[in-house]
């Protein structure tokens, strides 16, 4: 049973929908059925696992909204000040292009965009913050007993791992999501709740959504 298994190892809850995730946005799928699968078993996957560990209730709601609309400033910023995006450092073989590759079709497609804005709005702060900031942060601390080390406990290199590691997952964009990685980072220490990690992540991406789809920015949606 799922239950058996996180109860066995907690690691299970806290891990398993972002590595479902990962590994079905390497699956070569077409970019409709591909949203959809990721959506779909992803959420699934957080329903059956994760949903013990997972905390709905901010400390500071008000707080955590500002800081994920600085985030987006911070992430669009660069680009509509400097327009630097196509320079070596974010565009080689290693970090990858800052291009989208979906499909003329999806632009309009309401389907495909509903699915989108809920996989990036709602699903990919939730199951992201549990991996980077609920597990990894903490098992950087004491990886035989994570759940034993209090949320937001700050250790050096815990930190700065987590933040370097969450700007190689963005690729092109390493350096907005390093500046993101330490401004979550911070936050789970200064909250010591993750709801206003998974909150502060979720207005990020909603904005980036609505900026994409109103300004027709797409290649923030790789």
């Amino acid at each position: 049973m799922p239950g058996g298994a996180v109860n066995r190892n907690p690691t299970v809850a806290y891990v398993a929908p972002f590595a479902l995730y990962v590994g079905l946005l390497a699956l070569p799928l077409p970019p409709l059925i591909g949203q959809t699968a990721r959506f779909a078993l992803t959420l699934a996957a957080l329903a059956l696992l994760s949903w013990r560990v997972v905390p709905w209730r901010p400390s500071y709601p008000v707080a955590s909204l500002a800081v994920g609309l600085a985030v987006f400033l911070i992430w669009i910023g660069p680009d509509r000040l400097f327009a630097y995006r196509h320079y070596w450092l974010f565009e080689n073989p290693i970090t990858g292009k800052a291009v989208s590759a979906l499909p003329l079709a999806l632009h309009a497609d309401p389907f495909f965009l509903t699915v989108r804005m809920l996989t990036t709005a709602a699903l990919v702060p939730v199951i992201e913050e549990l991996f980077w900031r609920g597990w990894l942060m903490r098992w950087l601390v004491d990886s035989r007993n994570f759940e034993k080390v209090p949320m937001g406990t700050y250790r050096p290199a815990a930190f700065w791992l987590v933040a370097v590691l969450f700007a190689v997952e963005h690729g092109p964009y390493w350096e907005v999501g390093l500046l993101a990685g330490i401004a979550y980072n911070y936050w789970i220490i200064r909250t010591r709740n993750l709801a206003d990690c998974i909150l502060a992540h979720a207005v990020t991406n909603a904005a980036l959504g609505i900026y994409v789809l109103v300004r027709g920015e797409w290649q923030y949606w790789l």
